[in-house]
Parts: structure tokens; C-alpha cells; sequence
């Protein structure tokens, strides 16, 4: 597995740390966005500025996403292989009123709006909330 982790860190031209390979499995084993609290929580003793460093290097490098769900907290996700964080990479994302979980739905973008004049599109955030299928 960690070899793995290493091809899809070096994909992005991220060196692969242990700290990096650690936050890389954590992410990839859970099935939604998770907030640096969540991820912190998996570690027994680490630094929060040494994750939130990690997670940013993933952003900026397009390997994550970061989420805006409403709860607060921002949330962070894999990104697909191809993704470019573009507009036309977004899609919708889930929030459990029960569990609190957030899901990326990827088979589902943004839908495309159409901005007045002089108006320059630089993010969306779309977010669904109900009762997921664990929940229910």
C-alpha cells in the first residue's frame, strides 16, 4: 500500500514524507471529507500545525479539495486523478443531518451558471443535506 501512496504522491510532485504517506491512507481509507480535528483524532501524538501544513501542501498541489459544508469546519477530500480543480471538476457534496458526515458526490457537478457582466467566477460550493444511507 505504501508504494502506492508514494505513485499517487510523486503524481503531484509531493515528496513522500511519512507524515504525508500518513495523512495520504487516512484520507484514502475514509469514505468522506474529513476537518483537520478528524484527522488529528487518528494520531496519538502529532503536531496540528504539522497536519494542517500536509493538507495544505496536498491542496496546493490538487490532491485534495477543501469543502465548505456549513458546519463550521472545512473539510478536506481526495481529488479524482484527473483533476484539475477547475469549474468544470466540482460537484456536489452531501452533509448527514444525523451523522455529520460529508460526501463528495462526483458523479453529480455543479450545475454551470451564468454570471452577469463583469462578474469573474473563482469557486462554488455546492452542498446537499439530509439523512444519508448509513443513517437511515
Amino acid at each position: 500500500m505504501k508504494n502506492e501512496i508514494d505513485k499517487k504522491l510523486l503524481a503531484r510532485n509531493i515528496k513522500p514524507t511519512a507524515m504525508r504517506q500518513l495523512v495520504y491512507d487516512i484520507l484514502l481509507k475514509n469514505n468522506k471529507a474529513l476537518s483537520l480535528y478528524e484527522i488529528e483524532q487518528q494520531f496519538d501524538n502529532v503536531e496540528r500545525s504539522t497536519i494542517f501544513r500536509t493538507l495544505k501542501t496536498f491542496q496546493e498541489k490538487l490532491l485534495i479539495h477543501s469543502v465548505d459544508d456549513g458546519t463550521g469546519a472545512v473539510k478536506y477530500a481526495l481529488c479524482d486523478e484527473d483533476c484539475k480543480c477547475l469549474p468544470d471538476d466540482l460537484h456536489v457534496h452531501f452533509l448527514c443531518n444525523t451523522c455529520g458526515a460529508t460526501y463528495c458526490l462526483r458523479e453529480m457537478p455543479i450545475p454551470k451558471i451564468e454570471l452577469p457582466k463583469n462578474f469573474s467566477f473563482q469557486n462554488a460550493n455546492f452542498v446537499i443535506k439530509g439523512i444519508c444511507e448509513k443513517c437511515k
